[in-house]
């Protein structure tokens, strides 16, 4: 194919898209919430993409600001994201011209372009009636808007089958580290693993000695019906993990077993295995968090992240697992009620 032809069909390509067609920040912030659902990874993902190509870094909450229209991005960092997507090359120039339409759109009257190359709304100035973007949302409901913005985006594209990964930066554990696990009624995305009879898991976690007790949160997936498994704690029988009916609808739960006092008061780590008794099909583990009382209030401890993803969790925590029958990521939905969703 000749260059002019070449030209014209990656012009007709980045038409098709939509980009070429963008003038208002929320019409690029759709796009790129689309781009980011198709890329079907997470903001950590991709931000360890930007690491390893070096260059311009890609923060989550800066990310997650961009994506939920709270934050009118500079060009580079728009540009590492969409790379860190795996946008063609070829693509991203219609993506530059993208960005710099919207830039310029968003200036008030007699501003000139370079007064302000960062391209971010000056903090002192709220957005005018005739600018396009959108209003700015809450930090604290960051994951909600920007999973809202790419569902959007894939219902007008007409494919809703995308996996989103919500967890924050401390693994599924609330940003204020109160060790609430994600919220209910939230679509996650996680990966883990599964094993049946005559199978167990092990792993390591770290706890405070002047614990005056710890419990376990483990999230799973409910679709698979009377989970059952008994827990040790150092060698001593300290629990279980006992059976719940099956959910076919909000698969998601975080289920929690206090172990006694006696077994963890004084100690700095807890070797917890957790052994297969029954299942319809398999015992499943995508995260525990293991939570501390100290002077009276809980608190996490700390948190091993399982799955073929998160490999560095599971050996920082000496996981182990025996007959593994099932590893992957599974996308569901928690209860609306958090009373429906944590469940001891």
């Amino acid at each position: 194919m000749s260059e002019g032809g070449e030209e014209s069909r990656i012009v007709r390509q980045a038409s098709r898209s939509g980009v070429e067609s963008v003038t208002c920040h929320a019409d690029l912030v759709r796009l790129l919430a689309e781009q980011f659902a198709r890329a079907d990874t997470s903001l950590r993902e991709l931000q360890l993409r930007a690491d390893k190509a070096g260059g311009t870094r890609l923060p989550r909450a800066t990310c997650a600001d961009m994506l939920a229209g709270r934050r009118f991005p500079k060009k580079a960092l728009m540009m590492a994201f969409l790379r860190a997507c795996r946008v063609p090359e070829h693509q991203l120039p219609a993506w530059e011209r993208a960005w710099e339409r919207v830039r310029v759109a968003r200036l008030p009257a007699g501003t000139e372009p370079d007064r302000n190359p960062g391209g971010a709304m000056p903090a002192s100035r709220t957005a005018g009636p005739d600018e396009t973007g959108p209003a700015p949302v809450p930090r604290r409901s960051w994951r909600q808007a920007a999973v809202s913005a790419a569902l959007a985006a894939l219902a007008t594209a007409g494919a809703l089958s995308v996996i989103f990964d919500q967890r924050g930066a401390s693994q599924g554990i609330a940003s204020d580290g109160s060790g609430s696990p994600v919220g209910p009624g939230r679509i996650v995305s996680d990966d883990g693993r599964a094993y049946s009879a005559g199978g167990s898991s092990r792993f390591t976690a770290a706890v405070d000695p002047a614990n005056s007790g710890v419990r376990l949160i483990r999230r799973l997936d409910a679709g698979v019906a009377r989970q059952y498994a008994t827990i040790t704690v150092n060698g001593n029988p300290a629990g279980s993990w006992r059976q719940l009916p099956g959910d076919s609808t909000y698969k998601w739960r975080e289920q929690i077993v206090e172990i006694p006092r006696t077994l963890t008061a004084g100690r700095r780590s807890l070797t917890i295995v957790n052994t297969f008794v029954s299942s319809s099909l398999g015992y499943n583990e995508f995260l525990y968090v293991i939570e501390q009382k100290i002077n009276g209030a809980w608190a996490t401890a700390d948190t091993v992240d399982i799955g073929p993803d998160h490999t560095a969790s599971e050996a920082a925590h000496d996981y182990h697992i025996v007959a593994e029958g099932w590893a992957g990521t599974q996308t569901f939905t928690y209860p609306p009620r958090e009373e429906d969703w944590r469940v001891e």
